[in-house]
């Protein structure tokens, strides 16, 4: 895509396709009150960074589709999706949900995945609270399309709620030691931070709901609808809730008069919608981000 003079160009979404791998977790961790970090090893792992290699992804948000099973049917990974179709009614098929790759660990073996976790809400979330050794998984991928350009003459915004954090921690290591910019993380609260090693030269905001009372991803909007327009080249990772990712790309284009092309902006999520319901909407105007 071409991109403006005041914008930094993203990178083009690439995807090693294939089929499922099966991933045995080798150790899991607690981040914070709701963030569990799990570390797979196993064949498995060496076969996903093959296919990242084959297709030359080195994206930052590299992401991952997870197939989660009811425990209760007994399935065991790799899933012959086909088949399970023919026998298993549709709620009890494999739940398939999209995660980043927080880190790749070459020399071990390893990736780590980040997961959000609320309690008992939801598929993914349970399952990494109770996450033991030895737990198999099966997930396809991966796929990806951003990493923070080079360019020391860019100025980088990264913005993005719990869902984003995994992907935006991964951007922030990637930059150049001499890079600009800043970081926005809307969290539940203090506790919910993690450590971020940034450059000297990108500063990191950390907003939290549970001190304001706000709603989720009104201070986001709110905080990027406060920054003065940067002038020159600007790059921007916007990811998280839907609402508020669609009024941060309102006031990025209309204020800030960036070219959209030029923008890395999606919803992970979307408030008070399903995994399985928000994934369908992406292809209706519902789920469109910039509204003309």
């Amino acid at each position: 895509m071409d991109s403006p003079v005041n914008a930094a160009p993203s990178e083009p979404v690439r995807r090693a396709r294939g089929v499922q791998h099966v991933l045995r977790v080798a150790e899991s961790e607690r981040l914070s009150p709701r963030m569990v970090r799990v570390h797979f090893e196993g064949p498995g792992v060496v076969a996903l960074l093959e296919a990242a290699d084959e297709g030359k992804l080195v994206s930052t948000d590299k992401y991952v589709k997870i197939a989660f099973a009811r425990p209760e049917l007994g399935l065991e990974p790799p899933y012959d999706l086909a088949e399970l179709r023919e026998r298993l009614p549709v709620e009890d098929l494999p739940s398939q949900r999209t995660y980043t790759v927080r880190s790749v660990d070459r020399s071990a073996g390893r990736i780590a995945i980040d997961f959000v976790v609320h309690g008992d809400e939801g598929i993914a979330g349970p399952w990494a609270a109770q996450a033991a050794p030895g737990d198999l998984v099966a997930l396809s991928g991966p796929g990806g399309g951003y990493t923070p350009s080079g360019d020391p003459e860019v100025w980088h915004l990264l913005v993005g709620d719990e869902s984003a954090l995994p992907a935006i921690a991964a951007a922030v290591e990637a930059l150049r030691p001499d890079a600009r910019g800043r970081v926005v993380i809307e969290v539940h609260g203090p506790e919910d931070e993690l450590s971020l090693t940034a450059p000297v030269g990108v500063a990191v905001d950390w907003l939290h709901r549970s001190v304001s009372g706000a709603g989720h991803g009104e201070l986001l909007v709110g905080a990027v609808a406060a920054m003065a327009p940067v002038t020159g080249s600007v790059g921007v990772f916007a990811h998280g809730e839907r609402g508020a990712i669609k009024r941060i790309g309102a006031v990025l284009t209309r204020t800030w008069e960036l070219d959209r092309r030029a923008m890395s902006l999606s919803a992970y999520w979307a408030l008070g919608r399903a995994e399985d319901a928000f994934q369908a909407e992406k292809r209706t105007p519902a789920g469109e981000i910039f509204v003309s």
